[in-house]
Parts: C-alpha cells; structure tokens; sequence
C-alpha cells in the first residue's frame, strides 16, 4: 500500500460517514417527526465531531505530503482532499460540533417561525447562527475576506468582488427586461382551477422519468422546500404541491431531477470519491437550470407538457399550446425565490448576496434584516412584503448556516446559459425531440461532457471544458431577450 492507496481508503470511510449524515438530514426535511428536533441535533452534532476529527487528522497531512498520484483523477482527488484539510484544520472542532448541532436545531424553529410569520420567535437563533459561522470563516480566513472564506465552500476559486462584478453586468439588463415585458399589451394569462394533488404527484413522476431520472437509484418525497440529495447509488429528490399551482410541482420535480442527474450520471468508478460528486454548487445549479428552464420551459417541450396536462387533467383553461408556452414563462412581480419566472429570479439572488455579505460583515445586525429585506424588496420589485413569510423567513438557508450559498444559483444560471449555447450548436434538431417529450440528446450530452466527470476539474474549468468556451453572463442575458422578447411581442 501506497501513501496514496492509504489516503484513498482512509477518504473512503469518511465519504461514507457523509452520507449517512446526508441521508440524516433527508430524514429530517421529509419523514421526522417534529418531536425529534433535539434529538435529532444531538445525533447530527456526534457524526459532524467524527467527520471533522477525521478531516483533521494528522495522518491525512501526512499522506498528502508523500502521495504520489499516477494519473489525473488522483490529482484531482488530492487537490481536493488538500482543498477540504487545509479548511478544516483551521475550524477548532468543538466549533465545528456546535455548528452541527445548533443548525441541526435552528431548522426547526424557522420552519415553526416561518410558520406562525413570527421573524422575531427566530431572531435569536438566527443570531446564534450567524455568531457560530463568523467565528468559523474568521478561522478560516486568517487575513483575508470573511466572506470569501465561506463562498469558498460552495464555489471554489469565486470571490465576493468577482460575484459582484458579474451581478453588476447582469442587473441593468435584467431590469431594462423586466420592466419592458411588464410594459407589453400583451400578457400571457394565469393559470387557473384546482388541481389534485393526486394527479400533480403522477406527472411529477413522469417528468422525473422524462428528464431520465434513475428511480432505481432514486425516489421522489414531498418537503416543505424542494431539495436533492445524496449521490453515486442513491440520489433522492423532493417536491411540493400547491391546489392552484400546478407548476410549482412540475418544475420543482424537473429542477431537483436536474441536481439529481448530475450525481447519478458521475463515473461510478468515482464513488466514495472526492470526484464522486458535483464540484460546485454553481455548478449543480448550472444543470437543474438548464434542466428546468433552457428545457424544461421551452417551446417545444411546453408543448408536449400541454397534452400531457389536458389528458389527466382536462380541460385547464388554456386554449392552445402557444398561450400554454406564455402561461408556463409568464413575468411577474412575486415575493417567492423558488416561484420567480425567468426574468425577475436572479433579481431574488442579487438582493440576498447583498444582505448576506453584510451579515457576516457586520454591516447588518440579525433584528434589522426584515427592515432591510423589505426595503430593498420594494425598491426591486416595486411591491411591499406583507408578511416575513414572503420576506426574509421564505428560504431555509441561513438557518442552516449556509451563508455563501445564495449566489451560487445565480452563476448555475449563468453557467447554464453558456451551456444551452454550446448544446444548441451541437444539436440543433433538439426542439423536434423535445417536442415528443424526448430530452434524451440534451441529458446524454449534459452527461457526456460534464456530468460524467464529477469533481475532476474546478468549477469554471468544468463550465469551460464542456462549453468548450469560457463562461461569461453573456449568454444567458442574450438567451433571456431573445425568448422574452419574442414572448411579450416587443
């Protein structure tokens, strides 16, 4: 044995303990009862110390320092392996532990708090929170950003001031948009009617299958926010249904299948792997974006969707699959993240990137973010936020500590737009497939030239590899006109 075949084995049993603390928290948003909140935090906070005992141990510096890797795939395992020691070893482990278990617990009293539209039953968690993981990117960090220090966690290589640059190009023309569809006589109709939970479930379903969901390796449970987890062998997905909205549960399904996809389309040789995953969450974001919106909500496979929800549910009040394609893409100003249309969704991200950055700077305290929040919302969006369920208590992220997180969706779209571009060119009859329902030539190249690879390259090489070009917000902002301009007939 090898130093490298000894740290290879050694990261084997630690990827295993991750997913058995992953599948603990798929527990908790789907089936747990709610009295097990504590227990549950308790439970999540002893396997965080083994896994961060582990991270850290000495052996793991030593490995590194010896092993020699025979070919790429090693490189990389080590480059990543290095990348979450050297993070790890600065965060003291009774830290990490009360990390785990305080946002084990505070997942619980913001659901309660989302709830009863009570910001004020969650402020003080939310305090403890944002106090644990100051602490932890200051540990991090040593001189450097704050920030940065956490948004390396979900995006290797990304940089607040990076972000803010991409975000600055994006916002002019996203409001310039907006404000054009929103001035256009015409407007796509709403949805209208009820429809059964029943039936919503059953082609949540089939457009699991169609996007090529594996549900041999997978399966679909209902969560309060719609999530993935898991990877290699077992991937799970949730949704969620609304009696008046139809398509949160379609698109929901087709966004987490997305994230889901992903995971199960890595070489299997790289399970138990560093590379046995996603590289970045902009990344994974870059393809339940795709999925959902560049196919998801085009013309062609709209048009399919539409027989499929006339045939279970009849008639649905919409006269022809092109007012079906302007119902399912319809622009307008709303309080939800996960219900934003196109247009308006990043503006959703642009304000929490900004927020969250000055929550970890100390700019913003915890018991001001609802002013703040509502503030900007309106200044956005032109609408007040009545109630802090549609403000700041809507997402579940900073209750789990995830600061950092939020700006990750952004740049997956960002990536997504660049990749729709390079599929479009490699194949350009997709729109008939689509139109059949058929989106296997986009998931097969979406797996060939990225998927396969899991975390063999960083995240932007990742983008580049597969595009074949070097990502930018270009594309996405060119592809965002040209199908809303065409749309809202301006």
């Amino acid at each position: 044995m090898t130093a490298f075949d000894d740290l290879m084995a050694f990261q084997r049993q630690t990827e295993a303990l991750a997913s058995i603390a992953g599948r603990l928290g798929w527990d908790q948003e789907t089936v747990m009862p709610r009295g097990a909140a504590a227990q549950r935090g308790e439970e999540m906070a002893a396997i965080e110390a083994v896994l961060h005992a582990r991270r850290i141990d000495s052996r793991v510096g030593d490995w590194l320092e010896t092993a020699e890797a025979p070919d790429p795939a090693a490189q990389a395992s080590l480059r990543l392996i290095r990348h979450s020691y050297d993070r790890a070893t600065k965060v003291p482990a009774d830290l990490a532990t009360e990390i785990a278990r305080a946002t084990s617990v505070a997942q619980g009293i913001w659901a309660e708090a989302r709830r009863a539209d009570d910001f004020a039953a969650f402020a003080p968690t939310l305090e403890t929170v944002l106090m644990l993981k100051r602490e932890e990117a200051a540990a991090m960090a040593g001189d450097g950003d704050l920030y940065d220090a956490l948004l390396d966690g979900f995006e290797p290589g990304m940089t607040g001031a990076g972000l803010e640059a991409m975000f600055g190009a994006l916002r002019p023309r996203l409001l310039a948009l907006r404000e054009a569809v929103l001035g256009s006589s015409h407007q796509p109709a709403p949805l209208q009617g009820d429809y059964a939970e029943v039936q919503q479930l059953m082609l949540s379903h089939e457009m699991a299958e169609a996007f090529g969901y594996d549900f041999h390796r997978g399966r679909i449970d209902k969560a309060v926010h719609p999530f993935s987890s898991g990877s290699g062998a077992d991937v799970r997905i949730t949704t969620r249904t609304a009696p008046h909205d139809p398509f949160n549960c379609i698109y929901s399904t087709i966004h987490e299948v997305g994230h889901a996809a992903y995971e199960q389309g890595v070489d299997p040789a790289y399970a138990l792997t560093p590379l046995g995953q996603g590289v970045s969450m902009g990344v994974h974001e870059s393809q339940s974006r795709i999925y959902e919106n560049q196919l998801g909500r085009s013309r062609a496979f709209t048009g399919y969707l539409y027989g499929r929800m006339t045939a279970l549910f009849g008639d649905i009040g919409v006269s022809d699959a092109d007012a079906f394609y302007g119902t399912v893409n319809r622009v307008a100003p709303g309080f939800i993240r996960t219900e934003a249309d196109e247009v308006n969704y990043n503006l959703h991200i642009l304000l929490r990137f900004d927020l969250e950055r000055a929550l970890i700077a100390g700019d913003l305290a915890p018991a001001d973010l609802p002013d703040a929040w509502n503030a900007r919302f309106e200044a956005d969006f032109g609408v007040r936020v009545d109630r802090p369920s549609h403000g700041c208590l809507q997402d579940v992220h900073w209750s789990v500590g995830l600061f950092g997180y939020f700006p990750t969706y952004t740049l997956g779209n960002v990536y997504a737009g660049c990749l729709h571009q390079a599929l479009r060119a490699a194949v350009p009859e997709l729109d008939g497939q689509l139109a059949q329902g058929d989106t296997s030539a986009a998931t097969v190249w979406l797996r060939d030239r990225l998927q396969v690879h899991g975390g063999l390259r960083l995240p932007r090489d990742t983008i580049a590899h597969a595009c074949g070009f070097e990502p930018s917000e270009g594309p996405l902002l060119d592809y965002l006109e040209a199908k809303f301009t065409r749309l809202y007939r301006l």
